[in-house]
C-alpha cells in the first residue's frame, strides 16, 4: 500500500492497471486529496486517470529508493521473460509459419509468403503461380504467419464449392487452423442469426456467396469485417468486354463486393488472363479500382502490374538442390474405331439430339432452349461415353418421362393438354458454369434431375413420341451392351496389357527412370508395379470399369474408385491406399478426384473419356504432374474415330501434340484459355452435332480448331499467361536456402516451446508425463488454462486432457502410436498458458531480477534491458488507433563502462536465479560495484536503440513502403486523370451535340459531367490515403523488462569462497579469438567460407558454407587446456545445436603446453535438451574428445 503523495514521475506502481506495472509520467494535485496521474503502460501506451484517497488501498509503488528493484523471484522473471518473448515469436522465428505447420515448403513457395505478401501492407495481391504449384501451402503459410503476427483473427477462404473440403482438411491437417465450411444449415442455425458473427475462419462457396444477397448481406454486417479475404480460382469471378460494354456476372459484383470488406485481399488463380488485356485488367480492378478504372486502352494506359500479382510457371520452378521440381509431361492420342453395332447406336442418339435440338429451338424460349440443350448434351456426352453410360441414361430418362405422361393423363382425365409444363429447373449459363465447379455428388444430381426431366415435348403427343424414340434407342444400347461390342474398352483393355504386363517383369521391381532433368524424357516401361489413373465423367461407366479392370487383373484389391457418392472419410482411405498399398494399382475415378486431391504417387493417366472443357484435361493431369511427382508423366486420351464430337477432339489432340512438340509441356498450361473464334470448345462440339454431316460445316470445324492450335497464337497465349511472372535462378535458390538454414538453426519450435511449456504447465497446476520419446500425456489441464481460450485466440477450445502432445512435427503420428496433438504458437493449450504466465508474472519484467553467470569469474555486473520498438504509418485502425507497420524486439546488454552491446538471442536462458543459500538481491546491490545501476543506466539503453536500431529499421520499412506506394500513386494517379480527361471530353462533346438540339444529349452530358466528378473525388480521396500509407514514423523504444548480470566471481568474491581454477573456462584465461581464428583457418583449409559470428550473440560462433552445395555448418568454438576436466556449454548453445544437429559441430580447440594446438571436431555433441531450470552443462572433457574427428 502506498500513499497518493508516493507517486513520483519515473515510478513504477502497480494497483492503476490490473496485471502489469505503470510508468508514472507526471502527477497534477488538485487539492490535497486528489491527483491527476499520467503513465505508460508496458507496451509504452500513455493513458491517464484521477486517484483519490480510498484508492491508496489498491495502488502499491514497486521501487524503493533505486529506479529497479531487480529484487523478483528469478526463476518466475525467466519463465515471464520467455513467455514474453514466444508471445512474440514471429520477432525472433522469420519463417515461423514453416516450423509451425507440418509442410516442407519450396522455394518459390517461401519468397511468395516471406518476399512478396507479407511485405505489402496492406495486402492487395495475385498469386497465379500454375496448378500444383501449392497455392493452398502458401495461403495457409501467410494466414498462420499473419495471426501469429497479432494481424489476423477473422479470415473468409472463398472457393468453388469443389473444394471447400479440400481447402478445410489442409489448412486444419498441414496448419491446425479450424476452418468452418458455411451451409444452409449453419446459416439457419445461427443463434444471433448472423452465422459469419459467430466464427472468426470461414470457408465458404463461390456460388452460394455470388447468387444470395440475403448471404451477402450477412457477410458485410456491422462488425463482421474480414482482416483477410483468400478467393480461389479468382479467374471464375472475370467480367468482359463485349460489344463496347462490360458483361458484368454476378460472380464479379461478388468480387467486387469482397474487396470493400477486407483490408488484406489474395486472389488465387493459374489463369488470370483470357488472352485480352482490357479483360485482365477488369480482373485486376478487384484488387485496386482506381488503378484500373475504365476499359483498358492500348497506348493510352499503362499495363504494369508486377507490384500486384507474382506468376511462375511450372517449368522455372526449382528444389533445393537447383533442379527442376517438375518432370516433363506427354499426352499420347489413341484413336478408335466403332464397330458397327455402336455406329449404329452412335447414329441414331446423335439424331435424336439433333431433332430435339432443332425443336427446343424452335420454341424460342431461352429459358427452356438452355436447360433442355444442357439435357441433350449431357446425353451425348454419356453416349461417348461407354454403352452401360448411354444405355442407363436413356432407361432412366425414358422411365422418368413415362411417369410424367402418366401424371399429366391423371391430372388431365383424358382432356387435350395444349401445353407441357417444364419439370426440370430452368437455368442459365452462369448456373451451368456454377455447376461445373459444384461438388461431383451435387453435379451429378443436378445433371440426373435435367436429363432425366428436361424436353422440348409441348404436348402428350408429341411426350408420347419422344417416350416411344427413347425406348427404341434404349434397346440399341442394350444390344450393344450384351453383345459386348464396346472397342473402347478394347483399346483400354490393350493398354492396361502394356502398362503391368507380367512375362519378364513379374514380382520385380521396376528400374529407376533417368532423372527427368537429364534430356529427352523416357517411354513408359511395362511393369507391374506401376500405378495408373482412369478418369471417367459418368458413375455408370465408373462401375463399369471398375469391374471389367478387376476381371482383366485378376485381383479385386488392384482397383479402387473415386466419386462424388462416397463420403468425406471414405475418399481419404482410398486415396491413401492408392497412394500406399502395394496391392492397390488401379484408381478408377470421376471429376471427383480432379479437383483437390493428390495422386502423384502414380505417374501415369487415362481420360477414358474427354471433358467438353479442356481445362478439366489441364485439371486432371495436374493430379499426377504436381509436387512431389519424381518421373516423367504420361497422360492418354482415347478418341473415337468417325464421329462428330470426336473428330473435333481428333484434330485439337493433333495440333496439341504438334505445339507439344515445340512448346514442351507448357502447352497443358494454357489449354483451358484457348477460344475457337471467341468461342469455347463446347459451342464447337455442339455445333459438330447438330451440323457435322455438312462437309462445308467439317472443313470449317477443322480449320477454327488448327487456327486455335496455331503455334503462334499458343506462344503468344503461353507469354500471356506468364505476364509478369518471376524467374527463380540457381543463385536465388541458394540465398534462399542459406535463410531457411539459419532461421532454422534459430528458431524455438520445437526445443525452446517444449521446455518452456513443461515448466510452465506445472507452475499452473497442470499433470504431464512423458509416455514415449518426446511424447507426453497430459493427464490434467488446469480450470484457470481451459477457461482462458475463451478469452483469447481464435483456435479450438482447450480440452480437459490430451491422450499425446508433442513439439516435433514428425513425432505427430509414429505408426502403432495414437495421434498426438502438435503443441506449437497458435495452439489453445500453449496460448492460455502464456497468457496465464503473463497475467501473473508480467509486473516481474519491469520489476527485474538478478540472474548469476556461472562462466563469467568476473567481478564485473551486467544490466540487461528488451525493449519492443514499433513503426507506424499514418493510418488508422478500426478501433482509430494509428496503424502498426512493423515491431522488433531487442536485448541491449551494457557494462559499467557504458558500453553497450546488441544481443540476438534469449540471454536470460544462460543465466541462473540466485540460489536460497547465496546472498540476497539486496545485498548484491548494495555493493560497490554495483553503484553505477541507476536510472541513466536504463537511459543509456534507450539512447543505444534510439541511435543505432531505430534508424536501421525505420529506413528499411520506410524504403520499402515508399517504393510500393509512389508506384501505386503513380499508376492511380494517371489511370484516373485519364479517365477524369476523357469523361470531361465526353462531357463537353455531348453538350455541344445538346445544343444542336440532339435528343437525350443533356442526359447523357450529366452522366458524364457527374462521371468525371465522381473520379476528381476519388482521385483526391486516394491521394490522402496513399499519403498516410506512405507516412512512416518511429515511437519511442520501449523498455519491456531488465536484469543484472551477477558474475560467478563477484558473488565467490563476497561470499568469501575461493576461485576454482579447474572451473575457469579458458576462453577467458587464453583469448576466445584465437580459438575461433584457428578453426576459421582450418574451415578455409577444407576449402570452406567461414564468417565469424561471435559478436552478433546468436548462440554459436562461426557460419561456414560448403563449397559446392552451400550448405551451412553452424560451429560452437571452445578452446581449452589440455589438463582441464570439462566443458562447459550454455543452455542457449545445446538449444541450437538439437535445432540443426546434422550441420551443428562443436569445436574443441585443445591448447598443449608447448604453446601448440589440435582441433578436434564433435558432431552431435548434445543429445537432449536440458530442463528450463538449467542454464549451463558442464560436458566431461574426454568424453567428448572420444567421440570426436579430424576436421572435415
Amino acid at each position: 500500500m502506498s500513499i497518493l503523495e508516493d507517486l513520483q514521475p519515473n515510478a513504477s506502481v502497480s494497483g492503476i492497471l490490473p496485471d502489469c506495472l505503470v510508468t508514472i509520467s507526471s502527477v497534477q494535485w488538485y487539492g490535497s486529496d486528489v491527483v491527476e496521474v499520467t503513465y505508460k503502460d508496458p507496451s509504452g501506451r500513455p493513458g491517464n486517470v484521477l486517484l483519490y484517497r480510498d484508492s491508496e488501498s489498491s495502488i502499491e509503488v514497486v521501487e524503493k529508493g533505486r529506479p529497479w528493484s531487480f529484487d523478483g523471484d528469478g526463476h518466475l522473471f525467466r519463465l515471464a521473460a520467455e513467455a514474453y518473448r514466444i508471445q512474440l515469436a514471429h520477432l525472433f522465428d522469420p519463417v515461423l509459419a514453416v516450423h509451425t505447420s507440418l509442410v516442407e515448403p519450396l522455394p518459390h513457395q517461401i519468397t511468395a509468403v516471406y518476399d512478396c505478401m507479407l511485405s505489402r501492407q496492406p495486402l492487395r495481391f495475385l498469386l497465379a503461380d500454375d496448378p500444383g504449384a501449392g497455392k493452398t501451402i502458401m495461403a495457409g503459410l501467410l494466414i498462420k504467419e499473419l495471426i501469429a503476427r497479432g494481424a489476423l483473427q477473422r479470415c473468409l477462404v472463398v472457393c468453388p464449392g469443389s473444394l471447400a473440403e479440400q481447402w478445410q482438411d489442409e489448412l486444419y491437417r498441414r496448419f491446425q487452423l479450424p476452418f468452418e465450411i458455411m451451409t444452409n444449415d449453419k446459416l439457419e442455425a445461427a443463434r444471433t442469426g448472423n452465422w459469419f458473427l459467430e466464427n472468426q475462419l470461414v470457408i465458404a462457396r463461390l456460388d452460394k456467396l455470388s447468387r444470395d444477397e440475403d448471404v451477402k448481406r450477412k457477410l458485410g454486417a456491422p462488425g463482421c469485417e474480414w482482416d483477410l479475404i483468400v478467393v480461389d480460382e479468382a479467374h471464375k469471378m472475370a467480367a468482359t468486354f463485349f460489344g463496347g460494354e462490360v458483361k458484368y456476372t454476378k460472380r464479379y459484383r461478388l468480387g467486387q463486393y469482397l474487396s470493400t470488406l477486407t483490408r488484406h485481399l489474395l486472389l488465387m488463380t493459374a489463369t488470370p488472363h483470357n488472352g485480352k488485356e482490357t479483360d485482365f485488367q477488369l480482373f485486376m480492378a478487384l484488387l485496386d479500382g482506381d488503378r484500373f478504372e475504365g476499359r483498358f486502352r492500348d497506348g493510352v494506359h499503362a499495363a504494369d502490374t508486377s507490384d500486384l500479382m507474382r506468376r511462375m510457371v511450372k517449368e522455372n520452378l526449382l528444389k533445393f538442390d537447383g533442379k527442376r521440381l517438375f518432370p516433363e509431361r506427354i499426352a499420347y492420342t489413341v484413336p478408335y474405331k466403332l464397330s458397327p453395332a455402336e455406329a449404329e447406336l452412335y447414329k441414331e442418339v446423335t439424331a435424336y439430339v439433333r431433332d430435339e435440338f432443332n425443336r427446343v429451338e424452335a420454341l424460342k424460349e431461352d429459358g427452356r432452349a438452355r436447360t433442355v440443350g444442357f439435357a441433350l448434351t449431357i446425353l451425348q456426352r454419356r453416349l461417348a461415353s461407354s454403352p452401360e453410360a448411354i444405355y442407363q441414361s436413356l432407361r432412366r430418362r425414358r422411365e422418368r418421362l413415362e411417369g410424367r405422361l402418366r401424371e399429366v393423363e391423371l391430372l388431365q382425365r383424358g382432356a387435350a393438354v395444349t401445353q407441357l409444363r417444364l419439370e426440370a429447373p430452368l437455368i442459365d449459363d452462369e448456373e451451368i458454369e456454377d455447376l461445373e465447379d459444384a461438388p461431383d455428388a451435387e453435379l451429378e444430381k443436378a445433371e440426373q434431375e435435367i436429363l432425366d426431366q428436361a424436353t422440348a415435348a409441348r404436348t402428350i403427343e408429341e411426350l408420347k413420341a419422344e417416350i416411344a424414340t427413347l425406348r427404341r434407342l434404349e434397346g440399341l444400347a442394350q444390344a450393344v451392351r450384351r453383345n459386348g461390342e464396346d472397342c473402347k474398352w478394347r483399346e483400354l483393355a490393350s493398354l492396361l496389357g502394356d502398362i503391368f504386363t507380367r512375362s519378364l517383369l513379374a514380382d520385380r521391381v521396376r528400374e529407376d527412370s533417368p532423372d527427368y532433368d537429364s534430356g529427352e524424357p523416357p517411354k513408359p516401361k511395362a511393369s507391374p508395379q506401376q500405378k495408373l489413373v482412369i478418369f471417367t465423367e459418368h458413375r455408370d461407366t465408373l462401375n463399369y470399369l471398375v469391374e471389367r479392370i478387376t476381371t482383366v487383373l485378376g485381383n479385386p484389391e488392384a482397383v479402387v474408385a473415386i466419386h462424388g457418392g462416397i463420403g468425406r472419410q471414405q475418399r481419404l482411405n482410398t486415396q491413401e491406399a492408392f497412394r500406399s498399398d502395394p496391392r492397390v494399382r488401379v484408381l478408377v475415378a470421376t471429376d471427383a478426384a480432379g479437383e483437390g486431391i493428390n495422386l502423384q504417387r502414380a505417374h501415369l493417366m487415362v481420360n477414358y473419356d474427354l471433358p467438353w472443357n479442356p481445362n478439366r484435361i489441364e485439371q486432371r493431369f495436374g493430379r499426377i504432374h504436381r509436387i512431389g511427382q519424381t518421373e516423367v508423366c504420361h497422360l492418354w486420351n482415347l478418341v473415337a474415330e468417325e464421329t462428330r464430337e470426336g473428330d473435333v477432339y481428333l484434330s485439337l489432340l493433333r495440333k496439341l501434340e504438334e505445339a507439344r512438340k515445340a512448346l514442351k509441356g507448357q502447352v497443358f498450361d494454357v489449354l483451358g484459355k484457348v477460344q475457337f473464334e471467341g468461342r469455347p470448345l463446347r459451342d464447337l462440339l455442339i455445333e459438330a452435332i447438330r451440323y457435322g454431316e455438312q462437309p462445308d460445316v467439317r472443313a470449317r470445324l477443322t480449320q477454327v480448331v488448327s487456327d486455335a492450335m496455331d503455334q503462334a497464337h499458343l506462344q503468344n497465349l503461353i507469354e500471356d499467361h506468364a505476364l509478369v511472372h518471376d524467374v527463380m535462378d540457381v543463385s536465388q535458390v541458394q540465398r534462399i536456402r542459406e535463410g531457411m538454414e539459419r532461421a532454422e538453426a534459430r528458431r524455438l519450435q520445437p526445443h525452446y516451446i517444449e521446455s518452456f511449456f513443461l515448466e510452465a504447465f506445472r507452475q499452473l497446476g497442470g499433470t504431464v508425463r512423458q509416455r514415449e520419446p518426446k511424447r507426453y500425456e497430459i493427464t490434467h489441464v488446469p480450470a484457470a488454462v481451459r477457461n482462458r481460450d475463451r478469452l483469447i485466440g481464435v483456435g479450438e477450445p482447450v480440452q480437459q486432457r490430451y491422450e499425446r502432445a508433442v513439439f516435433e512435427k514428425s513425432l505427430i503420428a509414429p505408426p502403432g502410436q495414437p495421434l498426438a496433438v502438435f503443441v506449437c504458437p497458435g495452439h489453445p493449450l500453449l496460448d492460455a498458458v502464456l497468457d496465464l504466465v503473463l497475467e501473473r508474472h508480467r509486473s516481474l519484467l519491469r520489476r527485474g531480477s538478478v540472474l548469476v553467470d556461472d562462466s563469467d569469474w568476473s567481478e564485473a555486473p551486467r544490466l540487461v534491458f528488451f525493449l519492443e520498438h514499433s513503426l507506424q504509418d499514418g493510418s488508422v485502425t478500426r478501433s482509430g488507433e494509428r496503424r502498426v507497420a512493423s515491431k522488433r524486439m531487442l536485448y541491449v546488454e551494457v557494462d559499467s563502462k557504458g558500453q553497450k552491446h546488441h544481443l540476438h538471442y534469449a540471454p536470460y536462458l544462460d543465466y541462473r536465479p540466485l540460489k536460497e543459500d547465496e546472498l540476497s538481491a539486496e545485498a548484491i546491490l548494495d555493493r560497490p560495484e554495483c553503484a553505477w545501476t541507476t536510472r541513466d543506466v536504463e537511459r543509456q539503453a534507450l539512447s543505444h536503440a534510439i541511435e543505432k536500431v531505430v534508424p536501421e529499421h525505420l529506413d528499411e520499412v520506410r524504403t520499402h513502403r515508399i517504393e510500393l506506394t509512389d508506384k501505386t500513386r503513380a499508376a492511380v494517379k494517371d489511370r484516373l486523370t485519364k479517365e477524369i480527361i476523357y469523361w470531361d471530353n465526353r462531357a463537353e462533346q455531348l453538350r455541344l451535340q445538346e445544343r444542336a438540339g440532339k435528343p437525350n444529349a443533356r442526359l447523357n452530358s450529366r452522366e458524364a459531367r457527374r462521371r468525371a466528378d465522381e473520379m476528381q473525388a476519388r482521385l483526391q480521396k486516394r491521394m490522402v490515403q496513399l499519403d498516410l500509407e506512405r507516412q512512416i514514423s518511429a515511437l519511442p523504444p520501449v523498455v519491456m523488462g531488465g536484469f543484472v548480470v551477477v558474475p560467478i566471481g563477484l558473488l565467490a568474491k563476497m561470499s568469501g569462497r575461493h576461485r576454482n581454477a579447474s572451473a575457469v573456462s579458458t576462453d577467458t584465461q587464453m583469448a576466445a579469438a584465437r580459438a575461433r581464428a584457428i578453426v576459421m583457418q582450418v574451415e578455409r583449409d577444407q576449402g570452406f567460407e567461414p564468417v565469424d559470428r561471435e559478436t552478433e550473440k546468436i548462440g554459436y560462433d562461426i557460419e561456414s558454407k560448403a563449397p559446392n552445395s552451400g550448405r551451412l555448418r553452424f560451429i560452437e568454438v571452445k578452446g581449452r587446456v589440455s589438463s582441464a576436466k570439462t566443458i562447459t556449454v550454455t543452455r542457449n548453445e545445446i538449444l541450437y545445436s538439437l535445432n540443426k544437429p546434422d550441420d551443428y559441430i562443436l569445436a574443441i580447440v585443445e591448447f598443449i603446453d608447448d604453446g601448440d594446438h589440435r582441433v578436434h571436431y564433435v558432431r552431435r555433441p548434445f543429445q537432449k535438451e536440458p530442463d528450463f531450470g538449467v542454464t549451463s552443462v558442464n560436458y566431461d572433457l574426454n568424453e567428448l574428445l572420444a567421440r570426436a574427428e579430424e576436421p572435415r
